[in-house]
């Protein structure tokens, strides 16, 4: 009888094995998914933290890496990473950030295709910047390295089979198309938001894009406006030095080059987030209206000292790797008595200056030219950074290279902003990028 029992019971077991639906396939995932985290060797710490998005869990994770990938004797800092975990078959869309994780959420390309997302903070931004920076190991070939550790880790503990794409947006577009350079192989395809590819510290194009962007009246109304603010300049003055009290705001290169620059600031702003004519203030504008609108398009954060503080790895890769831009004065002379390009030189940290070198934005367009495959370009036609906006040979879609530009678009011009049909073409690229076998 015992041994019939037996029989049954072992029956039984068999039959409910052999049911796909009786048994869950994951057990205790929670568990092995964050210990199979863990025991990543360069991992240092991790926090399970509460769920975004889609995303079934979500882990804060920290990475060991080498200040330095080429001399790994002057020690190590820690970089942030978030994965938004939802399933080991479904794709992992890695976010290149160029600067610090501004949220946990799922992005554009993760939210769409219900897919994982791997979050990694750029180096020596935010909460991944140690206490004392050797600005010369921030180097784009190392920041490149850093995203191959944690994309190679990641992919090896839990995504062994899954497709990766990565993307970023503006500098994080930098960061995807130059960390593409270096490590082709690393992801099966990219896509890149809104982001330019500067041949020079401060690149000439941006002059020209400005002079022929959207239409002349529009063009005329923003030059009008930066007049009218040189001609308010004493009231305009007045009001920086008021808010500079209470807001506890310094300048390092002093208040009134501060309020210079940020009246030149105002045409790449303007064109950049997409500010509409109407709101441009008229000519009989208040002094305080006219300040007010200054203030709402370019704001303090580009020049202030303590903005300057934290967006310090930005401007010693713009400065010395990347490019960026200058003001140009001579359409403003009777006002400023120079005809001299306005640099950003005094944003270098204190002590140290670099010369610009040219070759990684020239391996990256070297690359883009002949060997880049599976990558795909968004922008927007207005965007002052579309000015250095990534030129495609005309042979590029035979590697399957894609650009796409939103007809008046702005910075903020993502897939969603695209009519319908385009949205389908895109997505459709995109799509097969992650069927194939």
């Amino acid at each position: 009888m015992k041994l019939l029992k037996k029989l049954f019971v072992l029956i039984f077991l068999i039959t409910l094995a052999g049911c796909k639906t009786a048994v869950p396939t994951v057990t205790n995932s929670e568990k092995s998914t964050f210990e199979t985290l863990a025991a990543i060797p360069n991992v240092v710490r991790i926090e399970k933290r509460e769920a975004v998005s889609h995303f079934e869990e979500n882990y804060e994770i920290w990475f060991e890496q080498p200040i330095d990938h080429n001399e790994p004797s002057k020690g190590s800092f820690r970089q942030r990473v978030f994965l938004g975990f939802e399933n080991p078959s479904e794709p992992v869309i890695v976010e290149l950030r160029g600067y610090n994780i501004g949220g946990e959420k799922a992005g554009e390309l993760a939210e769409h295709y219900k897919a994982n997302q791997l979050t990694i903070e750029h180096r020596y931004f935010s909460n991944s910047r140690p206490e004392e920076i050797d600005w010369n190991t921030l180097t784009v070939e190392n920041a490149a390295k850093d995203q191959t550790i944690i994309i190679d880790a990641i992919r090896s503990a839990l995504y062994p089979s899954a497709k990766f794409i990565s993307t970023g947006i503006s500098k994080g577009c930098m960061t995807t198309m130059t960390h593409r350079s270096f490590f082709p192989e690393n992801v099966d395809a990219c896509v890149c938001y809104v982001g330019p590819l500067n041949f020079e510290r401060e690149d000439p194009r941006v002059y020209e894009f400005l002079k022929n962007v959207g239409t002349e009246a529009e063009r005329q109304k923003v030059k009008a406006f930066q007049e009218l603010c040189f001609e308010n300049r004493p009231a305009l003055l007045n009001a920086i030095k008021d808010a500079a009290g209470k807001e506890e705001m310094v300048w390092e290169f002093g208040i009134e080059n501060a309020l210079d620059y940020t009246i030149l600031e105002y045409s790449f702003a303007y064109w950049q987030w997409g500010t509409k004519s109407e709101d441009i203030p008229k000519s009989d504008a208040t002094a305080d209206e006219i300040y007010k609108h200054l203030i709402d398009i370019v704001g303090y954060g580009f020049f202030e000292s303590k903005s300057v503080e934290s967006l310090q790895p930005y401007f010693w890769a713009a400065l010395t790797e990347q490019g960026i831009y200058g003001y140009e004065t001579a359409p403003f002379n009777k006002y400023l008595n120079t005809e001299e390009v306005l640099k950003f030189d005094w944003a270098f940290p204190e002590g140290i200056t670099k010369q610009y070198n040219t070759k990684p934005s020239q391996k990256i367009k070297l690359f883009l030219d002949t060997s880049a495959n599976k990558m795909l370009f968004i922008y927007g036609e207005y965007d002052a950074w579309s000015a250095t906006a990534v030129d495609l040979t005309k042979d590029a879609s035979k590697r399957e290279m894609y650009k796409f530009v939103q007809p008046q678009g702005d910075h903020r011009t993502r897939i969603k902003s695209f009519k319908p049909e385009k949205q389908t073409e895109i997505y459709t690229i995109i799509d097969s990028w992650l069927e194939e076998e």
